[in-house]
């Protein structure tokens, strides 16, 4: 049963959160998928390679300062090391590397770190745009990118309920001028000296001079 003029809103979408581009996280990665069950001579002609690309890359400008590059070179010829330590037959296993372990670890925390960041960012953004709402200068405030978890946020303190002011404000255009939503002003009615007595059309048009004069002030006679 819902209440007349309020409907209930779909659950809410936890926002995804944006992981920033790691160039060199990206190159160790790469390495590692595709050093993934070779065995130590794979690995060299592999390092090889990557060491041939590495040359390569150095005689060109915009390649030369290749993070993920030099990252996956570094990646490759560490898996070299720990091979040719290893037991004779052993072959690369992404899962069992202790140091791909502790990367992950690292990689959970730091990520439950910004999703923490992230719900203390969506609430306080909340109680802003609430307290805005209640002043009546939610039209004037400007949208910020993540607004929409913030409205989601919003519906859920409302019980599911859709928030109606919020969507058209998320939608409306920006900038708007001087930080409100542009009116019409109401038409101004035709001075008396442009007045037809025949017609509702009026003699003159509102840009001429007759009507922006000033009506004249009635004289009395002594």
């Amino acid at each position: 049963m819902t209440t007349e003029g309020r409907r209930p809103a779909p659950r809410p979408r936890v926002a995804a959160l944006r992981e920033p581009v790691d160039p060199a996280r990206i190159g160790r990665r790469v390495a590692r998928r595709r050093a993934k069950g070779m065995g130590a001579a794979a690995v060299t002609r592999a390092l090889e390679d990557a060491r041939f690309d590495a040359r390569q890359d150095s005689r060109h400008e915009d390649l030369a300062a290749d993070e993920r590059g030099r990252a996956e070179l570094a990646e490759w010829e560490r898996i070299d090391q720990m091979l040719a330590a290893a037991a004779p037959g052993a072959v690369y296993d992404p899962d069992t590397d202790e140091v791909v372990r502790a990367e992950l670890i690292a990689e959970a925390a730091a990520d439950r770190e910004a999703a923490v960041r992230e719900a203390q960012r969506i609430a306080a953004r909340a109680d802003e745009l609430q307290a805005l709402r209640e002043l009546g200068t939610l039209k004037q405030a400007e949208p910020r990118e993540g607004d929409e978890a913030v409205r989601d946020e919003l519906t859920r303190r409302a019980g599911l309920y859709v928030q109606a002011d919020i969507d058209p404000w998320l939608a409306a255009p920006w900038p708007r001028t001087a930080g409100t939503t542009p009116t019409r002003q109401p038409a101004r009615p035709p001075p008396a000296s442009c007045r037809s007595r025949s017609s509702r059309t009026p003699r003159c048009w509102p840009r001429s001079p007759a009507w922006s004069r000033p009506p004249r002030l009635a004289s009395w006679r002594s």
